[in-house]
């Protein structure tokens, strides 16, 4: 079909780029870093071990750690969905790429489908070998494992999508560098907002906690971000499970079934923007 033959284009231009050899050499480096740095905390954390603590010191250091490589994880991901669609529609119509392919022999449905699947499953590809790698590296150095396996990495996904989709509704507004900026900007209010309902718990401050919780379903890849660092330690009870639910860049935040369903129905909506505004552009 056509959104088959666009998303192939895109896979293609994309290397051709080397756009993925940038994000790929830049995770390696952070894979090697990463793996140094959980191997040398455990190694303290087995060295001060004390019988009695009523902190899990071992516990604290895999989720801090593996945390910290989600939330990196999450931020490549988010750098590689920028990069491949921030000039999806109104910078290839700015150089004349548009105009054929949306009379014949593809529409403009296709296109975006095509260029949306094309970033999606190589922004989805990426960030599971990256949670997987992340994992097996915490678990190599310091024999942790999260508690739930699989619901952070598929929160991380689903973010990462719905992030690819909301670059891919500005590229039909904004120039590619404007683009670029809005969704890094989008990423970091985004951010930002679960440190404030962070703060917002801790102080018991209305205010702050309503801040964050509309921003979660304005923005539900933060929301999603939140619920996979809950996942990763959610049979830790005391004391570790307190200090654990801080989490790193956001604290960890329990979500239901209805995070879900809306991310996917958000998915939704943003294409049927993003679609509804291409129909009325002119190329």
């Amino acid at each position: 079909s056509g959104a088959l033959v666009v998303a192939r284009y895109a896979l293609r231009e994309a290397i051709r780029r080397r756009v993925i050899l940038v994000v790929l050499l830049l995770s390696v480096a952070f894979l090697a870093l990463y793996g140094l740095g959980a191997k040398v905390t455990f190694d303290e954390v087995n060295d001060f071990a004390t019988a009695g603590d009523p902190l899990d010191d071992r516990v604290l250091a895999g989720s801090t750690l593996f945390g910290l490589s989600m939330f990196t994880t999450l931020f490549l991901g988010t750098v590689l969905a920028v990069f491949l669609t921030l000039g999806v529609v109104r910078g290839d119509a700015e150089r004349g790429l548009l105009q054929p392919l949306v009379v014949r022999p593809v529409g403009r449905t296709s296109l975006l489908l095509g260029r949306y699947v094309g970033a999606a499953a190589v922004c989805a590809a990426y960030v599971i070998a990256m949670y997987v790698a992340s994992m097996a590296i915490t678990a190599i150095a310091g024999d942790w494992w999260p508690d739930d396996v699989v619901s952070p990495g598929a929160g991380l996904v689903l973010a990462v999508l719905v992030i690819t989709a909301l670059s891919l509704l500005g590229s039909v507004f904004l120039s590619s560098t404007a683009n670029g900026i809005a969704v890094f900007m989008t990423f970091g209010a985004g951010l930002a907002a679960g440190l404030l309902g962070q703060i917002g718990d801790a102080l018991s401050v209305d205010t702050l906690e309503d801040v964050s919780t509309i921003s979660s379903w304005v923005l539900p890849f933060e929301a999603l971000y939140q619920a996979g660092l809950h996942a990763l330690t959610e049979d830790v009870s005391g004391t570790t499970g307190v200090i654990v639910e801080l989490g790193p860049f956001g604290g960890a935040e329990e979500a239901g079934a209805s995070l879900w369903v809306w991310s996917v129905l958000y998915l939704v909506l943003v294409g049927a923007a993003a679609r509804l505004a291409f129909a009325r552009r002119d190329l």
